[in-house]
């Protein structure tokens, strides 16, 4: 498929690089993908039996795989094929007869104008130069009175905060762009003349060294990320909350859901 210029070759590779080296530990990881946070998403859709749903930028496919459970066909689509080997393990093991994946470019959704009842994305604006694009494909793909369905992280409102927590993010992932603000976000919804969304609120928490251990850094620079995220826990960038036993912590996230008209 033609690639888009709405992702620099640079920042396309960055994505590339590192979800290929994160695939199989990030489609592993309890803090994004147990049931408990998949239904979370899946839920806040409202899904029904003859819907048909997409997850855009699917990674390995726990989304896809817990609607495929409640609509009639769930489609998913992400940049990495290492992410997709992984989704399709994870049907397999599920015996889903009715999910299916693309590899392509949420800038350039393979697919027609109203073609799903339920379109999400989980976690990956944060990585996206250009969030409001994407955005408008999500909305373009989705039929009328469907749902367009956001979740991420949520950047504080404090803008010394956020700077922080970004900062150590990019370092830990360097193919993170930027975690938006909760207005920000929202506004997405509005600029598309879609109605201001629902929001569930809810927070994922980490153990520092389990973090650690399956990221890949800038430089391999392991020490230097767990400086960051100390200074972090310290300081309550982020809006992070510590949790006992002094190196688990949670930042905040968000769902949000809007109707389109």
């Amino acid at each position: 498929m033609q690639r888009n210029t709405g992702l620099t070759s640079a920042h396309d590779s960055l994505i590339q690089d590192q979800f290929s080296r994160q695939a199989e530990l990030f489609a592993q990881s309890p803090e994004l993908h147990s049931d408990a946070q998949v239904l979370l998403l899946v839920d806040c859709a409202r899904p029904q039996p003859g819907d048909e749903s997409l997850d855009v930028a699917c990674g390995p496919g726990t989304i896809v795989a817990a609607f495929a459970s409640r609509v009639r066909r769930a489609a998913g689509l992400d940049a990495t094929s290492a992410m997709l080997d992984q989704a399709r393990v994870l049907a397999a093991e599920r015996n889903l007869v009715n999910a299916e994946w693309q590899q392509g470019d949420v800038y350039q959704l393979p697919f027609a104008d109203d073609s799903f009842d339920i379109v999400s994305c989980r976690f990956a604006f944060h990585h996206l130069e250009e969030p409001a694009k994407a955005f408008a494909e999500m909305a373009r793909v989705c039929r009328s009175n469907g749902r367009v369905v956001l979740c991420d992280g949520v950047a504080s409102s404090d803008p010394a905060k956020a700077a922080a927590f970004n900062a150590m993010e990019r370092h830990r992932d360097p193919s993170t762009v930027e975690y938006l603000t909760l207005p920000v976000l929202t506004g997405l919804f509005t600029d598309m003349g879609l109605s201001p969304p629902a929001a569930v609120r809810f927070q994922v928490t980490y153990e520092r060294e389990r973090l650690i251990a399956k990221s890949f850094p800038v430089d391999d620079d392991r020490e230097k990320l767990r400086r960051m995220i100390d200074a972090l826990i310290a300081t309550d960038a982020m809006d992070v909350g510590t949790v006992p036993g002094g190196t688990r912590f949670t930042f905040p996230s968000v769902i949000l859901t809007s109707v389109k008209g």
